[in-house]
Parts: C-alpha cells; structure tokens; sequence
C-alpha cells in the first residue's frame, strides 16, 4: 500500500528524481510484495516490469542502497527489503496479521533483512515477532561451523608491495600491548555489547561491499582476528583491510587476511601505525624511483659538438 504523504515526504520531494519516484512506487506496489516488507525478486523480472535496461536497474538499486539508503538486495538469495515498509504498513496486530507475518518471516533467507525492516516498526507486538527471528542474526550464524570452506587457504596471493614485512622489530608487539593495557586496564574485558557491535560493524562492510553476503564461514575467519590477534585496535585495523581490498577490487578473505598478517608481521598495531608505515614507504620508493632516474656517469656539457673529424688536417 502507497500512503498519500508518499509526496509530501521530504526524501520524495528534494532528493528523488522523477525516475526515482517511478523506481519506488514499482518497488512499493509490484506483484511480489509481502505483508512484511521482503520479497524475492530478480533484477531481470525488474528491468523486463519497468521497461529498463538490467543496467538501468542496477544504476538505480545502486542510488536506493548507497544514497537514499531505503532498500536493502541480497544478490544471492535474491532478496529485496524496504526499509520503512514495517513504518507506514504495520500498524494493525491481532492473530490473523500475526500467523501472516509469522509464515512470511519464516520463508526469509537472509536473516540480516528482518532486523534491517523490524527496526523501523513502531507496534511493539509486531516488532517483537520480528526480533524473535533475528535474534539467530549476525554473529550466532556466523559461529555456525560449514562444512563447505569456500576458502580452505588463507595465504594471501596477491599483496601489494606497500605492505611487504622487512625487519621485524623484537618484543614490539608485546611491549606495546602491555603499555596500552596500563593505561586501559579495560581493554581486556571489553564489555560483551561493543563486541557485539564491533562485529556488526564489519559484517555489514562486508555486505555492502560485494565480499559475499552469504559466506559465513569466510565472515567467521575473518571475525577471529577480533579476538585472536595483536592488535590494538583490531576493529579499526580489520575495516581498513577490508577497505583496502575494496580499493584494489581484490573482495576476497585470502586477500584481506594477507594484508592483516604482514601488519602484524610489521608489528603495526594500530591505524596510526599503519598509516605512518605507508607513509614511509611510499616516500622511500618516491626517493629511490628519482634517485634511478639520474643519468650515470660526467654530464655532457649541452653546447657540445663531435667532429670526428678534427685534427686530420
């Protein structure tokens, strides 16, 4: 259902464009709706309903999730959520609405869908059935053991040279993970809800960066480095990998855990550390590519001629 104040909504009337506009009513009202905001629909039966391109429609899913932030698509389980749908359609329980959304719930594959819709349901009942369902949500499916390892070798391939390890300083790592625990004798109780919000936090980059929506056991590898490594900002230090994979379109676990593992072998600790590193880098192989470029040998004076010819007279 499509409410009125659809076009007196601020996000309509200053940020959608007219095809914008078009694009989310057809997502609102098309035939593969649900009482519950998330639906199955491929992006082939959009172009094919809308009379767009496949590209035109990824454009546009593309503006939906990164810019207006209203939808959510897992590409493999092929499953689209509206953000606010539980806002302006759920108001109404009683058990006949309650068994519907209950039957719909559980046809869901992505799990991280239901949480995404049941934040913005203002009815107390219904948000609860919601979270009923998300309460096995990110991080308990991730600690499920798959018997599939989709990457059975975590040895980086492909690494840029910038983060290549040289001479490894001794006892840094542990001098250094001592001193901050002086100063924050917290840091080994780390309370249970930042954890949990750390690990949000990097699945959800994960996600929304094409590393693979429905890898849990790459997500689960990747999550040990919370808890298992050195670092002192572990958080911190795992979203920039990731970030760096992204910028080098290298969206693999193999990759990200081979940039992690020559930082550590680096004995950088944290993103300062890391940042200072390739900062030195970069200015010695900025020094060293000028320094080869200098011609060996005397100079040859430019108004210089050769006559091979002098002298026979």
């Amino acid at each position: 259902m499509v409410r009125n104040d659809f076009w007196t909504n601020p996000i309509a009337l200053e940020e959608m464009t007219p095809e914008d506009k078009y694009f989310y009513l057809y997502l609102l009202t098309n035939p593969n709706t649900t009482q519950i905001g998330i639906y199955k629909i491929t992006k082939k039966q959009m172009a094919f309903d809308l009379g767009y391109s496949i590209e035109s429609v990824q454009s546009l899913m593309e503006r939906f999730i990164r810019h207006h932030k209203l939808i959510r698509y897992n590409p493999e389980t092929r499953e689209l959520a509206i953000k606010n749908w539980g806002r302006y359609n759920l108001h109404k329980g009683g058990k006949p609405v309650m068994d519907c959304i209950n039957s719909e719930l559980k046809e869901v594959e992505d799990l991280s869908l239901i949480s995404y819709v049941g934040e913005a349901i203002n009815k107390e009942e219904i948000r609860s059935l919601y979270e009923s369902f998300s309460k096995h949500d990110i991080e308990k499916e991730i600690s499920q053991q798959i018997e599939d390892d989709t990457y059975p070798d975590t040895e980086c391939d492909e690494v840029d040279d910038t983060f290549l390890p040289s001479d490894t300083i001794p006892d840094q790592k542990e001098k250094a993970y001592s001193s901050d625990i002086e100063n924050n004798p917290d840091i080994e109780e780390q309370p249970q809800h930042q954890k949990t919000k750390d690990v949000t936090e990097i699945v959800e980059f994960w996600d929304s960066n094409g590393f693979g929506f429905s890898n849990m056991n790459a997500k689960e590898q990747l999550l040990s480095w919370l808890d298992e490594s050195s670092f002192l900002q572990p958080k911190d230090v795992v979203l920039k990998a990731l970030a760096i994979a992204c910028a080098n379109n290298k969206r693999k676990l193999n990759y990200v855990i081979g940039i992690l593992k020559n930082w550590e072998n680096e004995s950088l600790l944290t993103t300062q550390e890391i940042d200072s590193y390739q900062e030195n880098e970069n200015h010695v192989h900025k020094h060293k590519q000028s320094t080869e470029s200098l011609p060996s040998g005397r100079a040859i004076p430019s108004g210089f001629e050769l006559d091979l010819t002098a002298g026979e007279d």
